[in-house]
Protein backbone atom coordinates (compact mmCIF):
# COMPACT_ATOMS: atom_id res chain seq x y z
CA UNK A 1 0.00 0.00 0.00
CA UNK A 2 1.28 3.54 -0.73
CA UNK A 3 2.03 5.62 1.89
CA UNK A 4 -0.01 9.40 1.11
CA UNK A 5 2.12 12.63 0.72
CA UNK A 6 0.86 13.78 3.88
CA UNK A 7 3.17 16.88 3.74
CA UNK A 8 2.71 17.81 -0.02
CA UNK A 9 -1.17 17.48 0.57
CA UNK A 10 -0.51 19.88 3.69
CA UNK A 11 0.77 22.43 1.49
CA UNK A 12 -1.59 22.02 -1.21
CA UNK A 13 -4.26 23.14 1.27
CA UNK A 14 -2.10 25.38 2.95
CA UNK A 15 -1.71 26.78 -0.50
CA UNK A 16 -5.60 26.72 -1.54
CA UNK A 17 -6.36 28.45 1.41
CA UNK A 18 -3.94 31.62 1.81
CA UNK A 19 -5.22 31.80 -2.04
CA UNK A 20 -8.85 32.25 -0.93
CA UNK A 21 -7.97 34.56 1.46
CA UNK A 22 -5.89 36.67 -0.31
CA UNK A 23 -9.02 36.67 -2.99
CA UNK A 24 -11.57 36.98 -0.13
CA UNK A 25 -9.86 40.08 1.53
CA UNK A 26 -9.09 42.06 -1.54
CA UNK A 27 -13.31 42.12 -2.84
CA UNK A 28 -14.04 42.34 0.72
CA UNK A 29 -12.21 45.43 1.28
CA UNK A 30 -13.31 46.79 -1.85
CA UNK A 31 -17.05 46.46 -1.08
CA UNK A 32 -16.61 47.65 2.53
CA UNK A 33 -15.77 50.81 1.12
CA UNK A 34 -17.91 50.88 -1.92
CA UNK A 35 -21.04 50.05 0.73
CA UNK A 36 -22.34 51.37 3.51
CA UNK A 37 -22.08 49.15 6.18
CA UNK A 38 -25.60 48.04 6.49
CA UNK A 39 -26.98 43.93 5.32
CA UNK A 40 -28.66 43.92 1.83
CA UNK A 41 -31.66 41.94 3.57
CA UNK A 42 -32.47 43.01 7.07
CA UNK A 43 -31.02 46.38 7.23
CA UNK A 44 -28.93 45.78 10.47
CA UNK A 45 -26.06 48.32 10.78
CA UNK A 46 -22.76 47.60 11.89
CA UNK A 47 -19.92 49.29 13.36
CA UNK A 48 -16.57 48.31 13.19
CA UNK A 49 -17.05 46.02 16.88
CA UNK A 50 -19.32 44.04 15.06
CA UNK A 51 -17.87 44.34 11.40
CA UNK A 52 -16.78 41.21 10.89
CA UNK A 53 -20.52 39.69 10.86
CA UNK A 54 -21.39 41.36 7.68
CA UNK A 55 -20.35 38.99 4.41
CA UNK A 56 -19.52 39.93 1.51
CA UNK A 57 -22.81 38.13 -1.12
CA UNK A 58 -21.67 37.09 -4.81
CA UNK A 59 -25.47 37.58 -6.34
CA UNK A 60 -24.63 35.05 -9.33
CA UNK A 61 -22.97 32.58 -6.59
CA UNK A 62 -19.42 33.16 -9.17
CA UNK A 63 -17.00 33.84 -6.11
CA UNK A 64 -14.31 34.47 -9.26
CA UNK A 65 -16.92 37.06 -10.74
CA UNK A 66 -15.80 40.31 -9.10
CA UNK A 67 -16.37 43.27 -11.37
CA UNK A 68 -14.47 46.00 -10.06
CA UNK A 69 -17.88 47.92 -10.23
CA UNK A 70 -18.93 45.94 -7.79
CA UNK A 71 -22.22 44.79 -9.12
CA UNK A 72 -22.03 41.29 -8.61
CA UNK A 73 -22.13 41.94 -4.65
CA UNK A 74 -24.43 42.70 -1.93
CA UNK A 75 -23.37 42.92 1.60
CA UNK A 76 -25.45 40.49 3.84
CA UNK A 77 -25.07 39.91 7.34
CA UNK A 78 -24.21 36.06 8.44
CA UNK A 79 -27.80 35.09 9.35
CA UNK A 80 -29.03 36.72 5.53
CA UNK A 81 -26.55 35.24 3.81
CA UNK A 82 -26.92 31.79 5.05
CA UNK A 83 -30.55 32.29 4.63
CA UNK A 84 -29.82 33.17 0.77
CA UNK A 85 -27.43 30.22 0.35
CA UNK A 86 -29.87 27.95 1.67
CA UNK A 87 -32.73 29.08 -0.45
CA UNK A 88 -30.60 28.32 -3.18
CA UNK A 89 -29.81 24.66 -1.72
CA UNK A 90 -33.71 24.37 -1.42
CA UNK A 91 -34.49 26.48 -4.90
CA UNK A 92 -32.15 23.34 -6.43
CA UNK A 93 -33.60 20.38 -4.87
CA UNK A 94 -36.94 21.34 -5.78
CA UNK A 95 -35.97 21.34 -9.37
CA UNK A 96 -34.52 18.34 -9.71
CA UNK A 97 -37.42 16.18 -11.43
CA UNK A 98 -36.51 15.12 -14.88
CA UNK A 99 -39.71 15.07 -16.67
CA UNK A 100 -40.34 18.44 -15.01
CA UNK A 101 -43.77 17.80 -13.50
CA UNK A 102 -44.57 17.81 -9.48
CA UNK A 103 -44.50 14.45 -7.88
CA UNK A 104 -48.14 13.36 -6.90
CA UNK A 105 -48.52 13.58 -3.20
CA UNK A 106 -48.91 10.52 -0.98
CA UNK A 107 -52.66 9.24 -0.93
CA UNK A 108 -52.12 6.20 1.45
CA UNK A 109 -54.04 6.67 4.37
CA UNK A 110 -53.51 4.78 7.04
CA UNK A 111 -56.90 5.29 9.14
CA UNK A 112 -59.09 4.79 6.10
CA UNK A 113 -60.57 1.64 7.49
CA UNK A 114 -59.72 2.08 11.17
CA UNK A 115 -63.53 2.04 12.05
CA UNK A 116 -64.40 -1.40 10.67
CA UNK A 117 -60.60 -2.75 12.32
CA UNK A 118 -62.17 -1.76 15.65
CA UNK A 119 -65.58 -2.96 14.66
CA UNK A 120 -64.46 -6.61 13.78
CA UNK A 121 -62.17 -6.64 16.86
CA UNK A 122 -65.56 -6.60 19.21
Amino acid sequence: MVKPDNDRLDKVMTDSLRARDLREQSYREQALKMYPHICGRCTREFTRKNLHELTVHHRDHNHSNNPIDGSNWELLCLYCHDNEHQRQLDARQGNNSTDNTQQASSTFNPFADLKSMLNNKE
